[in-house]
């Protein structure tokens, strides 16, 4: 089980159908789950009984939270108040939304972890390799294009996702999002191997799940502390990438036009809009 289920899934909701999607969480969580591990008839009921009150839980403690932001955001935009440490602060804010999801849902997650099989854990595990291996190929067909070609793909997935918030691009806009390209670094590596250091701890702690008395602190620990595992060139390459972000973010914003201003207050609002209706 994953600790980033319900976050992922959170994330991945698009707004012409979040509502729906949002209600019906619980079965798109186990459509998620059945691809890592299949739960048996009383691991279902326990995981029902978690998985309704953590939906409870972000229902009345974190949406609320959410609006606030994009109206603040919202307000910023209007008046023309995107510095980098406005924009930095709300990628901060973004990193902790997750993090109080992660530190809700962890214990709990740990807790039904102690009734995982040796079956249903030796599954897990080869499945979390399986897509490691995916990635790993993913990131070697990427290698084997010229560095041109990383570079105009990079630019082009940059330049789309821009796009999809404020309308199309100026030449001027397009320039500073392809300057700001040749400033980020790769994470890919640093990332893979990230995950095999993580899941390996957890392989271990699984391996020691009936003689360890203390097995569901320490497996909680380890999901409430991903950075333990996190190499340092991993965590400074991130903090910088994280940087160079905000600072593209800004010289953009500051070049936007009357109609794009309009655009991506219509991007915020539908937002605002959408996290006001999985309130009721």
């Amino acid at each position: 089980m994953r600790v980033a289920i319900i976050f992922i899934l959170l994330l991945s909701l698009t707004a012409c159908t979040s509502k729906l999607a949002y209600d019906n969480l619980d079965w798109w969580v186990y459509w998620y789950l059945d691809d890592y591990v299949e739960l048996n008839d009383e691991q279902e009921e326990r995981f029902d009984d978690y998985l309704t009150n953590w939906l409870q839980w972000h229902k009345r403690s974190e949406l609320k939270r959410y609006e606030n932001q994009l109206k603040t955001l919202k307000q910023q935009v209007l008046n023309s108040e995107l510095d980098y440490d406005t924009v930095y602060a709300h990628m901060n804010d973004v990193r902790t939304h997750w993090e109080r999801v992660r530190a809700q849902i962890s214990p709990e997650l740990a807790e039904l972890a102690v009734d995982l099989t040796d079956q249903q854990i030796v599954s897990l595990f080869a499945t979390l390799e399986k897509d490691n291996k995916e990635e790993e190929e993913e990131r070697q067909e990427f290698l084997e294009q010229s560095e041109a070609e990383r570079s105009e793909k990079r630019i082009e997935r940059m330049t789309d996702n821009v796009e999809e918030r404020i309308g199309d691009l100026s030449e001027e806009q397009k320039q500073i999002i392809a300057t700001y390209n040749e400033q980020f670094v790769a994470t890919s590596d640093e990332w893979l191997q990230y995950r095999r250091k993580i899941q390996n701890a957890a392989r271990r702690l699984f391996i020691t799940k009936a003689t360890n008395p203390n097995f569901v602190q320490d497996l909680t620990y380890l999901m409430q502390n991903p950075d333990k595992y996190r190499s340092e060139d991993y965590q400074q390459a991130s903090a910088h990438n994280m940087k160079v972000g905000a600072t593209m973010i800004v010289e953009v914003a500051s070049t936007l036009s009357d109609s794009q201003k309009k655009t991506l207050v219509e991007n915020i609002d539908e937002f605002i809009e959408t996290v006001g209706k999985f309130q009721k």
